[in-house]
């Protein structure tokens, strides 16, 4: 068994209600559509970063992507 440290999981913002607006923008969870494609790819404190700004365009306030200011590899 390794003794090396993880970080904890960042649970998914999906609610099931799967369906881009106008704005690319998911009407379930608020998150783009880049983001929720690169979820899965990102590591956890970016994925903090798109809940956080998810729940600001929730609140009607704009929040660019985050994958715009992410680079992958």
């Amino acid at each position: 068994m390794s003794a090396s440290r993880t970080e904890p999981r960042v649970v998914s913002p999906c609610v099931s209600i799967c369906a881009l607006d106008g704005d690319d923008v998911c009407v379930g969870c608020f998150r783009t559509g880049r983001e929720i494609s690169y979820w899965g790819r990102l590591p956890s404190d970016w994925q903090r970063e798109v809940l956080a700004r998810s729940q600001r365009r929730q609140a009607g306030e704009n929040a660019p992507c985050v994958m715009e200011e992410v680079s992958l590899l």
